[in-house]
């Protein structure tokens, strides 16, 4: 009998044709034996559609199809109200875990009684680890930037479901958001010191933000309303 906890990771996609596999295969090798895996399709135009179906007889996989581009906001919060687990993991489809990345949060989350945590992680083709100095006061530092690596989070449904889930007004920053009112309301958190997790890009930590994401961001850290976002992919 499986007395582990069970995790529902959850991957929004579009238009991942190069990297989708990679993403999969890296949840599907996890050492952690009790996962569920449910991926959406946010109505990607290239190849990634039909890559996800080369899984859909894997047991423990569940693929969806946004018939229409939705954005990663919505998608995210259609992955959660489907998802069996008691914690959800997320995972990005251009990204990849450590093996040991899921056992070990949620070993850690469980022996310390935390509510969700983030790791660190390294950026491919580089050298580089982030967070660096931030992720010892990730309460101090979210007053000026995010420094959770979003694709990372593990954290239990049932804190997500008191917070509403992801606030849908946000279509982008939406984990900036979500961090920001997980840690003012008082929910433990932790970012592990461990790297478990490779980026192709920094850019959901960085500085290096379009336009439409610093506006969001800035939206997050005036505690001020959206103007409604109109997706060109609609």
């Amino acid at each position: 009998m499986n007395n582990l906890e069970k995790v529902s990771v959850i991957m929004s996609v579009y238009n991942s044709e190069k990297t989708i596999e990679n993403s999969i295969n890296s949840i599907l090798n996890q050492t952690y034996n009790n996962i569920e895996f449910l991926i959406v399709d946010d109505s990607s135009t290239d190849e990634t559609f039909k890559k996800l179906k080369l899984y859909s007889k894997v047991s423990n996989i569940k693929i969806f199809q946004n018939q229409e581009n939705i954005g990663l906001t919505k998608s995210l919060n259609l992955l959660i109200t489907k998802a069996t687990g008691n914690y959800i993991a997320r995972q990005d489809a251009d990204d990849f875990s450590h093996k040991d990345r899921i056992k070990i949060q949620i070993n850690k989350m469980i022996e310390k009684n935390i509510d969700f945590s983030t790791t660190r992680a390294e950026i491919l083709n580089s050298q580089k680890v982030i967070p660096n100095i931030s992720f010892y006061f990730p309460k101090l530092f979210l007053k000026f930037k995010n420094p959770f690596i979003h694709g990372s989070l593990i954290i239990k449904k049932d804190v997500l479901i008191k917070n509403g889930l992801y606030d849908e007004r946000f279509y982008f920053a939406q984990d900036y958001k979500l961090m920001f009112d997980l840690i003012n309301k008082g929910y433990k958190h932790k970012i592990l010191k461990d790297v478990l997790y490779k980026l192709n890009s920094e850019n959901n930590i960085s500085s290096n933000f379009s336009d439409e994401q610093k506006y969001f961001a800035d939206c997050v850290r005036k505690n001020k309303e959206p103007k409604l976002y109109q997706n060109e992919n609609l």
